[in-house]
């Protein structure tokens, strides 16, 4: 109890003289030394459920350990600083402030603003390094051909005409009527097929669903 301090040396009445009135332990020196006792045991925290004020302090785990030992703030801080090392990512979905602010350490700068992340892929040149960028969100189609056939070398159209007076003699009843048929001649349709190589731009047609949040890269 580093508040207590004792009133009375009572180790000092030993060594004075028989009849000496202060080699006598007196109630009112007993006393005392119990309030000044009481006093420094008031001030101190109990062990079951105490309840801190100030600034308390407390040795400091090391990180990685999964005892029951305390874990202060300088715990918390190794700890946050191991998840969260030089170069990598904190994403949030609804606060924009600084890493720094939230956390209490290191260097952030804004990441991948307009852009959405994909896994390393060493074998695939597009994505083999790290930070590489690339891709576009404005689609142009490829300059490209199609064929088309079109054979046309012109026909005609043959038509039946019936009931044709071909022959008139004397009297209705001597009218032959006969049928007539032909070929009209012959023509071309004149179809003209037209193809453009030129690509299209498809402006925002190239975007993957997506979902926008906050992203920092810790630099230090």
């Amino acid at each position: 109890m580093a508040n207590y301090v004792k009133s009375t040396n009572f180790a000092s009445k030993d060594a004075l003289a028989v009849g000496n009135p202060l080699k006598i332990v007196k109630g009112t020196e007993i006393d005392t030394e119990f309030n000044n006792i009481a006093t420094a045991v008031n001030t101190k925290a109990d062990i079951n459920s105490p309840s801190f004020t100030g600034n308390p302090s407390a040795p400091t785990a090391s990180y990685g350990n999964n005892t029951t030992s305390l874990a202060t703030t300088a715990f918390v801080q190794t700890a946050l600083q191991a998840l969260y090392p030089v170069g990598s990512i904190y994403i949030n979905a609804s606060s924009t402030t600084n890493p720094n602010t939230l956390f209490g350490f290191g260097t952030w700068v804004e990441f991948g603003a307009g852009r959405v992340m994909v896994g390393q892929n060493a074998s695939d040149a597009l994505f083999d390094t790290l930070e590489e960028t690339g891709g576009s969100k404005d689609a142009i189609v490829v300059s490209h051909t199609h064929t088309a056939t079109v054979t046309d070398p012109g026909h005609n159209h043959t038509y039946n005409n019936p009931l044709v007076v071909s022959t008139m003699a004397t009297g209705p009843a001597n009218t032959v009527l006969t049928s007539t048929s032909g070929t009209t001649s012959t023509a071309v349709t004149g179809i003209t097929v037209s193809n453009s190589t030129v690509g299209s731009s498809g402006t925002n047609a190239n975007l993957p669903p997506y979902i926008v949040v906050k992203m920092w890269k810790r630099t230090a």
